[in-house]
């Protein structure tokens, strides 16, 4: 076992099967890549952000909420462990509708079981999704015109939990709490991840290159600076910190789960949650074939290695993970098959060829020690406890541009847009029940009769709004109606 498997040129990375599962080690399966293992340790930052929410909306202590961080990170290293191939993450979009849907029940006992019945249900319906390779079957049930008024509405939550003004609740990731400290990182943030003078930049420059590949890290570090400078953040303070953080698991397992004083939730719970597990699944779907689409585009580099992504397999994964942590460790960020923008970083890194990265999962699987390690390292929680409330607002807004952009893709012409419009307004304001509602009843009305059959086998493309193609559209349905 001392002994580093080797692989044969163009087939799979050693491992040990496990039916549908492989199981992989660090140093024995895979050769550690020591600078994704760097990486993660700087990016656990953005892991640890989530505090504020898990805090605020289920009334937990910090060190509760880390030990909860903790929970979630360990159970990362299960993807790469057991034979997939990705940097795992959070279900980010879903956040803020599962924060809508816990805020909907009494803070306390009662909201620990609601958020309990749906990341239980959630996981459960994963795994049952991944035995029986029904995954992509069921997305294809819904129509797309649904599936952008989730992701446009999950879009606009995001946005909505940064700029709505709430009195009562002065939380550190508001906008009017840290303006000029959010709008100086989140501008850095957009600049380096979406702009093209910048892509442009990184093909020219390797120190653009390696800062773009940081991802949100650059941003969160600026607001470390920024934010004491103009008096919206707090300096880093070490008083009284050891080596080691304190995460306190005695009074997670004791007062916020169901090993200790939360009952188990009714019936009625589960029911509750179905709306929301349709929701966050349809989220969680564009997830995993954006996995395959990266590994896919990865592959096409490395002929030495078959990368080997099986969705089924990442769908046992993930919702075991979930199921996991309902009971050990309700988590509102979820247990999410990606982290897209650390796929793509270790996707380049590996494209290189195996001298800079023997195996993608030698890249993944490091990435995730990293920011495992990170976790219970004293100083780099405290370094960035200032600004956890920066790095989640930051997080919520590049996902709701991502979101919104992605929702409106899904959309296959003009009808769908509307309706996504409408019902992802509803979705974001009053739940994913009411949105899914009012999706479905407005689906029904515009397809319905003969046009139902016709609604979504030619593909309408859609355009920028200002756009010729768009403008002639708009004009043709006018005298369309005209005439009529």
């Amino acid at each position: 076992m001392g002994i580093r498997r080797q692989r044969e040129y163009g087939g799979i990375q050693p491992g040990i099967p496990l039916g549908p599962l492989a199981l992989r080690l660090p140093f024995i399966h895979y050769r550690f890549e020591w600078a994704d293992y760097i990486q993660g340790l700087l990016m656990c930052t953005v892991c640890l952000s989530i505090i504020p929410v898990l805090t605020e909306n289920l009334g937990m202590p910090f060190e509760v909420a880390l030990a909860i961080v903790i929970l979630n990170g360990t159970m990362y290293l299960m993807h790469v462990t057991f034979g997939d191939p990705v940097v795992p993450g959070w279900i980010t979009p879903a956040i803020p509708l599962i924060v809508l849907y816990c805020q909907g029940f009494a803070a306390g006992a009662e909201r620990m079981q609601a958020l309990i019945a749906f990341q239980m249900e959630f996981g459960i319906f994963c795994i049952i999704l991944g035995i029986t390779g029904l995954a992509k079957k069921f997305i294809s049930l819904i129509p797309n015109a649904i599936q952008s008024a989730v992701l446009m509405g999950a879009g606009f939550a995001a946005i909505m939990m940064i700029f709505k003004p709430d009195p009562a609740k002065a939380a550190s990731r508001s906008f009017d709490t840290i303006p000029v400290t959010l709008t100086i990182c989140i501008g850095l943030a957009f600049y380096l991840l979406f702009s093209q003078s910048f892509k442009a930049m990184k093909k020219k420059h390797k120190w653009a290159y390696y800062l773009g590949n940081l991802g949100m890290m650059p941003a969160l570090a600026l607001g470390i600076v920024v934010g004491p400078l103009v008096g919206e953040i707090k300096w880093p303070t070490y008083a009284g910190v050891t080596f080691f953080s304190q995460p306190d698991f005695t009074t997670l397992f004791r007062d916020f789960t169901m090993l200790g004083s939360i009952p188990l939730p009714s019936a009625s719970m589960f029911i509750a949650s179905i709306p929301v597990v349709l929701s966050t699944y349809i989220v969680v779907f564009g997830d995993v074939i954006q996995s395959q689409a990266l590994l896919d585009d990865a592959q096409k580099y490395r002929p030495d290695e078959n990368v080997n992504y099986n969705p089924n397999r990442s769908h046992i994964i993930f919702g075991g993970r979930n199921l996991f942590m309902s009971v050990f460790g309700p988590d509102i960020s979820m247990c999410g098959p990606l982290w897209a923008a650390m796929q793509v970083v270790v996707s380049d890194r590996y494209k290189n060829g195996p001298k800079a990265m023997e195996s993608i999962n030698g890249g993944a699987g490091s990435f995730r020690w990293g920011t495992w390690t990170g976790y219970f390292i004293a100083p780099i929680v405290a370094t960035v406890k200032p600004i956890l409330g920066l790095g989640l607002a930051s997080t919520m807004l590049v996902q709701g541009y991502v979101s919104v952009r992605v929702g409106v893709l899904k959309s296959r012409g003009f009808n769908d847009l509307g309706i996504a419009g409408v019902a992802g307004a509803v979705v974001a304001t009053r739940g994913a029940a009411w949105g899914l509602a009012v999706a479905a009843v407005l689906v029904a009305l515009q397809y319905i009769g003969k046009e139902w059959k016709n609604a979504y086998v030619v593909e309408e493309a859609v355009f920028p709004l200002d756009s010729p193609e768009v403008i002639a559209k708009i004009v043709e349905e006018h005298m369309k109606e005209s005439k009529g």
